[in-house]
């Protein structure tokens, strides 16, 4: 689905992806995690091709993003759902309106209604049936990422982005979106890539974790095994959050929604 090569990017003297490779597999939520600045929304934008490597290969979709031309780029792109971090939505068109743009530019095959009949299915999904005509104004923080998450899924991709996509929410309204994000990946079935700073919200929905630190992946693999990492730097980070094992067979002590 995803598989990054010895990726490397620098913004002037500014190394900020340095020698990155992994495989995000399919089917799966995978995570990646770390501090400010550590490079983790750089990675999202070589993803989708808003930005390109000085070196290494970005393969997504069986597409290079690193050498591709623009019109492969779209191609990818319209297989690929994006959540974004303060949802994106558009304020002068309804909740209905919002869902059904994507359709409207890569679905043209579909008539009105069955737009219409789609925007109300991923409403129901996302728990928010009956919504269609309200005005995005009205919505709650929670409720906006709601809709934000019915547009990334409405084309029905094969690959969902997530950027924070518990910024900016109370504790509660956060839970309730992380499980809403692992019902849909379990019901859907869809390979989701999230970026996120909320540790006790990524256990809770992450098949798979990767840690970046200084432009480097300090830690990749299965959340249990990232869990028990002894790398001091993971074990910090970490250990802010929740309660990590003080034996190497201990099971970890995992937040749950």
């Amino acid at each position: 689905m995803i598989a990054l090569e010895n990726v490397c990017k620098s913004f002037g003297d500014h190394l900020v992806l340095d020698d990155i490779s992994l495989k995000i597999p399919l089917g799966q939520t995978t995570a990646i995690i770390g501090p400010s600045g550590a490079g983790k929304s750089v990675l999202l934008k070589h993803v989708v091709g808003l930005v390109r490597p000085d070196s290494g290969s970005v393969m997504v979709l069986g597409t290079d993003m690193a050498t591709a031309r623009e019109k492969d780029l779209y191609g990818v792109r319209r297989r690929i759902g994006m959540l974004f971090q303060d949802g994106a939505l558009f304020d002068s068109m309804t909740v209905g309106e919002n869902i059904a743009f994507p359709l409207e530019h890569h679905r043209r095959d579909l008539t009105d209604s069955e737009r219409m009949a789609r925007v109300e299915e991923v409403l129901g999904q996302v728990e928010l049936p009956g919504f269609a005509q309200r005005a995005v104004s009205e919505l709650s923080g929670g409720q906006r990422k709601r809709v934000g998450l019915a547009r990334a899924i409405v084309t029905q991709p094969e690959l969902v982005l997530f950027d924070e996509p518990n910024s900016g929410l109370d504790p509660l309204t956060s839970d309730s979106i992380d499980a809403l994000i692992g019902h849909m990946q379990e019901v859907l079935g869809i390979t989701f890539l999230v970026i996120s700073h909320d540790i006790v919200g990524t256990l809770n929905v992450a098949d798979n974790i990767g840690m970046l630190y200084g432009g480097k992946l300090i830690a990749w693999g299965e959340t249990s095994e990232v869990v028990r990492s002894e790398h001091p730097i993971v074990r910090s980070f970490l250990q802010r959050n929740i309660e990590l094992p003080s034996q190497p067979d201990e099971s970890p002590r995992l937040p749950r929604v």
